[in-house]
């Protein structure tokens, strides 16, 4: 169940979704905000993501932001070796195995849209795998004329059989609002006058071949303040959608409501639907046809599935459950009988704990096999995998045989399959892919990645920063192990701070070959926002206690400043989403600490944020501009209110997209212009399509990251 959830959380972390139509800002009330200074009013067109005004004016910061970069020289070559990292055939084909077959979503040059292939599990182990497309991305966009983005597939195996059926969801543009068509796995077409959903950002659940629960926008006062449905409705084959029936509702204030299914372990599928009444609670619902029933599980609890009928949740908060001696620490792994509470249809058994992570570690994921437990924890920031199994005393638990100062991570595993793909990676290790045997504990290498750059000239360490309250703050660097101490490298520090989401060591081509082979260094800050050290270190930020998150970036900044990494006039900065706030929030707070800032698909009006779109849904992170004291806080942090006419600031760089339904590309528009009203430098480059990615396909990657590098190359080491 937390699968949904997260994924769910992923979509909604930081920004806001929209329609893309001049309607954008509908709901959001067209008045001034009063703030000394400026007239916010005048930036409100901005707004409008497809208005002809606004998108006049993106054209023309486009172009002169895009002539500059595309006239350095260094664009060119920055561009082709982006190109070649994103198109390189020696890529690890990550897949999902189903009924003894892999399948593998795969773009290059050629299929810019992507294949969705697959190959038999024994094909699939060697070096060459034999590929059978099973629906064309790009073929299907031309026949149907649209700017089709693949977002997935939800498949249902029919028990009994080896027929599959998908619903895949389709979106225009990459936006987070898909459609959704039933796809015949076996005869490779969709169904004829089979389910399909109109646009809508929605889910669906299967219960069996010819039932599902579906939440979606149901017309006109069915979706949240936030964007999102919160009526979950049984929708049968050979039904309009309209004569859906309705089996759980929410409120309008609500995040959102969805639909899940589990499943036990004699084949019995349990429908139910999760409640999410704030970012960060939640409720969660078994619907046996009847009166919904309420799981006893605290609000901060994350259910994880169904193993041996137990019923596995992380926790978020402490919970002493009721009747029960033994209480459970945030951050804890606990189970119970779920059979036992359905076929008592609601009493509460007992709770066991199942793992509870040590200092300085926190569980980051928990997967299911068909014999075994997996948790992926933090250990100090480095991500490590422990398999459990039930014993008669209690679980038993042993680390997996893999590397130990990187990240490790599932790439598949499900309750009803034997076989388990790992992956690991660090800083200067590409991508290994790894067949599991969770039994004997033992990892079969299938696959890894070439090195993308040569990491031989090159070290990582890891540090801590004090931050001003005294927390230390871990952050990793990477750098040339000849590096002269003396404040003179091109230095670029990257970090996120939000949503509990981890910030872990990871490969990436493009930093290496476009930044590292240049001359320049890289820090990974683990702030405080993030999810490195449990639910802990994400709530210390919370609401108007956040500016600790920001302490904690500066504070990775001047340690590195006084090690002799580099200088002010050598440091660059970027971040995205939640990390383009950050990175408008330190614009803003330190300009003197940096001379390059990569603002990427950010919120930077935090007086109407909650206004635009799925912003409603954030409020339980940065607080309500309609709180008072909360408002008081989103005044002095807000990024688009505190540009001070008098301050010298450093020329940012702002990234965003036209199609991003997620994070509303008016946050990048209004704040650029603020600037331009004032006579700051910046410059600005808005993807006509690209979602909340801010690029479509690998060759818009490719591009937007060359012009990223570009900037940073003219910033620090020019």
């Amino acid at each position: 169940m937390r699968k949904i959830v997260l994924s769910i959380a992923a979509m909604v972390l930081a920004g806001c979704a929209s329609k893309d139509k001049a309607s954008d800002t509908e709901g959001a009330e067209m008045t001034q905000v009063e703030f000394p200074g400026f007239d916010t009013d005048a930036h409100l067109y901005l707004e409008e993501v497809e208005g002809e005004q606004a998108l006049d004016w993106v054209r023309t910061e486009n172009e002169r932001s895009l002539a500059r970069l595309k006239a350095d020289p260094r664009f060119a070559e920055l561009q082709a070796e982006a190109l070649a990292i994103a198109n390189a055939k020696e890529r690890i084909p990550y897949g999902t195995v189903r009924d003894g077959q892999v399948y593998n979503f795969w773009q290059d040059e050629t299929h810019v849209r992507g294949l969705w292939r697959r190959t038999p599990l024994e094909s699939y182990r060697r070096t060459n795998p034999v590929w059978e497309t099973v629906l064309d991305f790009d073929k299907l966009a031309e026949e149907e004329g649209k700017n089709w983005v693949y977002k997935g597939a939800n498949c249902f195996h029919e028990h009994n059989s080896t027929k599959q059926y998908c619903m895949v969801s389709l979106s225009d543009g990459g936006k987070d609002a898909v459609i959704q068509r039933e796809f015949d796995l076996e005869t490779k077409s969709f169904v004829a006058d089979g389910f399909v959903t109109p646009e809508a950002k929605q889910a669906l659940a299967w219960i069996n071949r010819n039932t599902v629960l579906i939440g979606t926008d149901w017309g006109e006062g069915t979706t949240t303040e936030s964007g999102y449905p919160y009526i979950i409705k049984e929708w049968k084959r050979g039904t309009p959608l309209s004569d859906a029936v309705e089996v759980i509702r929410g409120d309008k204030t609500d995040v959102g409501v969805w639909p899940m299914t589990m499943k036990l372990d004699n084949g019995a599928v349990v429908a139910g639907a999760v409640k999410a009444e704030t970012f960060f609670t939640a409720t969660y619902w078994w619907l046996p046809g009847t009166e919904p029933v309420q799981w006893p599980i605290p609000m901060k609890s994350t259910p994880q599935g169904l193993f041996l009928d137990q019923m596995i949740l992380t926790l978020e908060e402490d919970w002493a459950p009721e009747g029960q001696s033994e209480s459970f620490k945030q951050g804890d792994l606990v189970s119970f009988d779920a059979a036992y509470f359905l076929k008592s249809k609601g009493d509460m058994p007992k709770v066991e704990l199942v793992f509870r992570p040590a200092e300085r570690q926190a569980i980051e994921a928990v997967s299911l096999t068909q014999d075994a437990l997996l948790i992926t924890y933090n250990d100090n920031v480095a991500k490590k995998i422990t398999r459990g199994l039930p014993g008669k005393s209690g679980w038993v638990f042993s680390d997996v045989p893999l590397p130990t100062r990187g990240s490790a991570g599932v790439a598949f595993a499900d309750k009803d399959s034997d076989t388990v793909f790992l992956n690991y990676e660090g800083f200067l290790t590409p991508d290994s892919y790894y067949e599991y045997a969770p039994i004997a504990n033992s990892v079969t290498k299938l696959k890894s990645l070439p090195a993308r750059f040569d990491a031989s000239p090159y070290v990582v360490e890891q540090f801590e920063a004090t931050s001003r309250d005294g927390t230390l703050v871990p952050y990793f660097v990477v750098r040339a192990k000849d590096t002269v101490m003396d404040g003179t490298t091109p230095t670029l520090q990257y970090a996120y701070g939000g949503f509990q989401v981890s910030m872990n060591p990871g490969y990436s081509g493009y930093v290496g070959k476009m930044w590292l082979d240049n001359g320049g260094a890289y820090i990974l800050a683990n702030i405080r926002g993030g999810g490195e050290f449990g639910p802990a270190w994400h709530q210390a930020g919370l609401k108007t206690r956040r500016q600790v998150v920001y302490d904690d970036f500066i504070a990775v900044s001047e340690d590195a400043i006084d090690r002799g990494l580099t200088s002010p006039e050598k440091l660059g900065i970027m971040g995205g989403s939640n990390g383009g706030l950050l990175m408008g929030v330190m614009f803003i707070q330190r300009p003197d600490l940096w001379s390059a800032v990569v603002c990427q698909v950010p919120l930077l009006d935090m007086l109407r944020y909650h206004l635009l779109l799925a912003g409603a849904s954030w409020v339980d992170e940065y607080g309500s501009p309609d709180v008072p004291e909360e408002r008081a806080w989103l005044e002095q942090l807000s990024p688009y209110h505190n540009v001070d006419p008098g301050t010298d600031y450093p020329e940012i760089f702002f990234v965003t997209s036209t199609k991003d339904d997620r994070v509303h590309p008016g946050h990048a528009r209004k704040m650029a212009h603020r600037l331009q009203d004032l006579g700051k430098p910046f410059l600005y480059y808005e993807n006509i399509d690209g979602g909340h990615s801010a690029a479509a396909n690998l060759t818009e990657a490719a591009h937007r990251r060359a012009l990223e590098y570009t900037y940073l190359m003219q910033k620090l080491m020019d």
